[in-house]
């Protein structure tokens, strides 16, 4: 089976659509342990603070918790910046400065704070981390280098400034390690997270690439088809009515034989058309099914696919190819499926192809049997001597064709 044939530009147009949807999700879950992870920390450095404040009040540290608890809210507000992904830019003067001039106020009172050494330039800390995923690799390594120094210039300063307070050393004692191990913890899983959101991104312009691939294809197979069909008969009528105006003034008879092949030809070319544009071209059941593993498995469905055996008569073949097409449209588009079974049996009446999926809306079954799709595969099958049904069993959705034998069953199957 050639490419074109293994795409259909509508199926993938919902695969997009629901891909689109997995994305939305995904950053969605990405952003929640972001702002899990920089609000336990902000409320991690407000924890150690009060009990620094409850061990020698001063004045100073009850500003500093209050700015801190302000900063913990502006740096989880800033996480949604982090959607536009490493080196995208700092979002503007006015987020900027909210994100900096709170943790550097922090930064500053504490050090005339006894007991918060360290402790107080932990918000200043996850503010340039921050800053850092946005910008570009240079400037995020010298962003990352300068909250280091800032770490350690505090706590030497703080040391120096506010003299020691006698059970300050308990309190620092307990916070000292977690600290130093939190604040490592945050440039690690803040650019880790945005990492993985931009492969994320990438595997979506990619998916949306191929989409826009798979459009144009088929839209050069169908052009090449019209062109097929058009081309030759136009270019035999512009031929025979030349003909038969030559004709008219010397053999009138021959000249309406000519006209009388122009109108059949015509004709032809009409019923060819709508028979490209009905989609009503002899379709391969062997591709259909191999298709429909392929591109379910693209979408992120497991495809279990079981083939028993195949019929031999065209008519059959190509009811089954179609009823597989339009279920495998059915399933992208109504549905967010996880697993998908598709099996053909032969039986002693005939063939029974089973296509059943997981995770169906609940109203599936009214938009399929409102499908004009569904509804013209049903009219074929019936025509055929059997039936189509659409229903939900359980938590599935499951769609059962029957066509009654007319021929015997082979044993070809659908390639690996």
């Amino acid at each position: 089976m050639s490419d074109r044939d293994r795409c259909h530009w509508s199926t993938l147009g919902d695969v997009t659509v629901d891909h689109h949807r997995n994305v939305r999700t995904t950053w969605l879950y990405t952003l929640g342990s972001i702002v899990a992870f920089v609000g336990f920390f902000s409320g991690f450095i407000a924890l150690m603070m009060l009990a620094a404040l409850a061990v020698a009040p001063t004045a100073a540290l009850s500003v500093a918790i209050v700015l801190q608890l302000v900063a913990g809210v502006v740096q989880i507000r800033f996480c949604w910046y982090l959607r536009g992904g490493r080196g995208a830019g700092l979002p503007g003067l006015g987020p900027t400065l909210a994100l900096f001039l709170p943790a550097a106020a922090v930064w500053v009172l504490t050090l005339f704070a006894p007991g918060v050494a360290l402790v107080g330039a932990a918000s200043l800390w996850v503010a340039l981390c921050l800053a850092a995923c946005l910008v570009g690799r240079r400037r995020r390594w010298e962003l990352i280098a300068l909250g280091a120094i800032l770490l350690v210039g505090h706590t030497v300063l703080a040391e120096r400034i506010t003299p020691p307070v006698p059970g300050e050393s308990l309190v620092e004692a307990g916070t000292a390690w977690a600290t130093v191990i939190y604040a490592a913890f945050v440039p690690f899983m803040l650019l880790t997270s945005v990492w993985f959101w931009e492969v994320v991104l990438e595997l979506d312009r990619h998916r949306r690439t191929a989409a826009a691939l798979a459009v144009t294809r088929e839209r050069l197979r169908f052009a090449s088809d019209l062109h097929d069909i058009q081309g030759h008969h136009l270019q035999v009528i512009s031929l025979k009515a030349e003909l038969a105006e030559r004709l008219l003034p010397v053999d009138v008879e021959a000249a309406r034989a000519q006209l009388r092949d122009v109108r059949t030809i015509a004709h032809e070319a009409l019923a060819e058309t709508r028979s490209l544009v009905a989609g009503y071209r002899q379709v391969s059941l062997d591709d259909e099914l191999y298709n429909a593993r392929e591109v379910l498995g693209a979408s992120g469905a497991r495809c279990a696919l079981r083939v028993e055996a195949l019929p031999d008569d065209d008519a059959t073949r190509s009811a089954l190819a179609l009823t597989v097409r339009e279920a495998t449209t059915n399933i992208l588009r109504h549905s967010e499926a996880t697993e998908v079974e598709i099996t053909v049996v032969a039986a002693v009446g005939g063939w029974t192809l089973t296509i059943a999926n997981d995770a169906s809306a609940p109203a599936a079954a009214d938009s399929v049997d409102a499908g004009s799709g569904i509804a013209g595969l049903r009219e074929r099958l019936v025509a055929l001597g059997g039936s189509l049904d659409a229903a939900h069993e359980g938590d599935r959705f499951v769609l059962r064709a029957m066509v009654p034998a007319v021929a015997r069953p082979s044993t070809s199957g659908v390639r690996a």
